[in-house]
């Protein structure tokens, strides 16, 4: 067997290799959700989404925690977004490439793959006890928002490094500024990235616990927050509290709230789908 004929074989094994591991997470995944769908797909109607919680899982609803997740995915993407895409332009626009630009990168890059409890702590230290703010849905909007700007800064910038250098030497050839050349080319043929970007790390921040726990959101919430300085709960940590009970009721109530999660989360990844297939048709 010569080089050639090794390394097809080498190809096609790794190929077997790929297809069989994407079938195992894919049976898994299947069985996951087939065995959430089989608890919680009955327990789901209006008065579910409606009800707010009680001791008796059969009266029990996600209300207070269905409004509490809006109210922090509003008041997250309001802090984050602006913030993130702005920092985002601006090291790659405006920074000079010196080495603090290059320990800013780095620094960005692993912020976006720390642990999240750490967040919360931070979040716990900085917006509940320094800033007194208590557990509220505010304290809980900004430490989500200090999770997922690191992953926004960075989607920003690969967004704006994938718009063709050719369109922003016509627009400085033109006689544009560099604000103009950003403000009418290149946010615009980054958009559909950007905005890829925003929606995935938001639909992350809809999903997480351990920081909102540790800001103090587990405590027991028994109405829907009406201002950002309100005490509040989220589906994650309403799923959290169901599932340690030890009543069969309390199991198909987490069960239907966790299919009510994961379709507002495939509702977020669809339209971000849909976005990014928009902009890319309208650059190409």
């Amino acid at each position: 067997m010569n080089n050639v004929q090794k390394n097809r074989w080498k190809d096609k094994a790794f190929m077997v290799w790929g297809i069989a591991c994407t079938l195992f997470g894919l049976v898994i995944l299947t069985v996951f959700i087939g065995d959430i769908l089989i608890d919680g797909i009955s327990r789901i109607d209006w008065a579910f989404i409606t009800d707010l919680p009680s001791r008796k899982a059969e009266k029990s609803g996600i209300y207070t925690a269905l409004m509490g997740s809006i109210w922090i995915l509003l008041l997250t993407t309001l802090i984050s977004f602006p913030i993130g895409v702005a920092a985002g332009i601006y090291l790659e626009e405006y920074a000079k490439k010196n080495k603090l630009s290059g320990l800013l990168e780095i620094n960005i890059s692993n912020l976006a793959g720390v642990p999240s409890i750490i967040y919360g702590l931070l979040g716990l230290e900085v917006f509940v006890r320094i800033m007194n703010l208590g557990a509220s849905v505010l304290a809980g909007a900004l430490t989500l928002s200090l999770l997922i700007l690191p992953i926004i800064i960075v989607a920003t910038r690969e967004a704006i490094k994938a718009v063709p250098s050719s369109i922003k030497d016509a627009s400085f050839a033109l006689g544009a500024s560099k604000w103009q050349t950003i403000w009418h080319q290149i946010l615009p043929a980054s958009g559909g990235g950007i905005l890829t970007g925003v929606i995935l790390a938001l639909s992350r921040a809809v999903g997480e616990t351990a920081p909102l726990i540790v800001v103090g959101a587990l405590a027991y919430v028994p109405f829907a927050p009406s201002n950002p300085m309100d005490e509040f709960s989220v589906l994650p940590i309403q799923i959290f509290n169901w599932i340690s009970r030890p009543q069969h009721g309390f199991i198909e109530n987490a069960a239907a709230a966790i299919i009510i999660l994961l379709g507002i989360t495939f509702i977020m990844n669809g339209i971000a789908v849909y976005f990014r297939n928009k902009w890319q048709k309208k650059w190409k």
